[in-house]
């Protein structure tokens, strides 16, 4: 009997089913069976079957990345040297670091640069905006950054002042290193370009591009997916939503890395009047407990899909991340501070 047979004769069964009402449940029910114990037997039997696939997650095919980074320097390590600059990645590389983070904007002329804020005012002092200015004109850095990861830390840098830096000339000068892109704003302009240098560079598959919006993983993925995607915002919750639900295993996923914050680190990263009033702590803990999940994060790995937190400056910090999560790796701004701490455990280093 064909395929086609019978699934004509199956979809005439389900149309006499609804349309006619001539099956009832009634008609399979044993004796002296309660109806709801076949509810009960379909909800035990989705959850047994979302467990054994979350815990085998064989549905889909494993993703087969070509980085693996325990050690990731958040802005190049911006606690070390100067955040996003080619001092801070050389010094980055000096500690060990597999990964390089970083920001990208675009010049009014055109030139993809590497800078977390578009509005210059705070790591220049001047009130200057990248995409409204020429690359040649834009102000050098100031030498003295706080860092935003780390209450009352600044960096300061000896010498003299630094320009902004293009990102080609990062590509030039770290050519194997994976590099975990951001950018910064939905421009469709930045994305080509960015998107262009990647491929001048042949860098496709070492380097992954997200940003917290889903609008712009979205063009990002739609411009090449064959690039590397980070979670946006909206994903991680539906991700998370879904992990809950059970439904998880069954669904397909386009991102390679899971790159979430760890809330607790709210208390060490910010201004502590702005956390804390008993409801802002409550809600981080909420957070916390939904989205810091062992189970969560192996089944992702499990699916060759890398998980990273940020950003991590403190050893109890990385015990945690490490040891009691299971992540792939840790975005810090204290590169050396990291590297020491895998020197000491060297069996949460992934291979180089």
């Amino acid at each position: 009997m064909t395929r086609q047979i019978l699934f004509a004769r199956a979809k005439r069964f389900v149309r006499h089913l609804f349309q006619h009402k001539a099956i009832s449940i009634k008609r399979f029910n044993m004796p002296g069976v309660n109806p709801g114990y076949y509810v009960l037997a379909g909800v035990g039997g989705y959850i047994l079957t979302s467990i054994f696939f979350l815990k085998c997650p064989i549905i889909y095919k494993k993703k087969r990345l070509l980085f693996k980074c325990s050690h990731i320097s958040h802005r190049g390590g911006a606690a070390e040297k100067l955040e996003n600059t080619c001092n801070a990645y050389r010094n980055a590389m000096e500690c060990g670091t597999q990964m390089l983070e970083l920001d990208v904007h675009l010049t009014a002329d055109k030139v993809v640069v590497v800078s977390h804020d578009n509005h210059l005012l705070r790591t220049t002092g001047e009130d200057v905006h990248i995409k409204d200015t020429k690359y040649e004109d834009l102000p050098l850095l100031s030498k003295e950054l706080g860092v935003t990861f780390h209450y009352h830390t600044t960096c300061h840098h000896e010498g003299n002042a630094l320009q902004i830096e293009k990102l080609e000339d990062v590509f030039q000068e770290f050519p194997n290193t994976p590099i975990h892109l951001d950018v910064k704003i939905y421009d469709e302009e930045l994305i080509q370009e960015t998107n262009n240098l990647i491929r001048k560079f042949n860098r496709e598959e070492i380097t992954p591009w997200g940003n917290f919006s889903n609008k712009v993983t979205s063009k990002l993925y739609k411009t090449n997916p064959n690039i590397p995607l980070v979670f946006s915002m909206k994903r991680v919750a539906l991700t998370v939503l879904t992990f809950y639900l059970g439904l998880l295993p069954f669904l397909p996923i386009k991102e390679s890395c899971f790159a979430v914050i760890m809330p607790n680190i709210a208390r060490k990263a910010f201004n502590p009047s702005m956390t804390e009033s008993c409801g802002i702590r409550a809600l981080f803990a909420v957070i916390d407990f939904l989205l810091m999940s062992n189970v969560l994060f192996t089944h992702l790995k499990d699916r060759g899909i890398n998980v990273y937190l940020w950003v991590l400056n403190d050893e109890e910090d990385f015990k945690r991340a490490y040891k009691k999560l299971g992540v792939t790796g840790v975005m810090t701004d204290f590169p050396s501070k990291l590297n020491d701490w895998l020197k000491e455990h060297p069996q949460y280093r992934s291979d180089d």
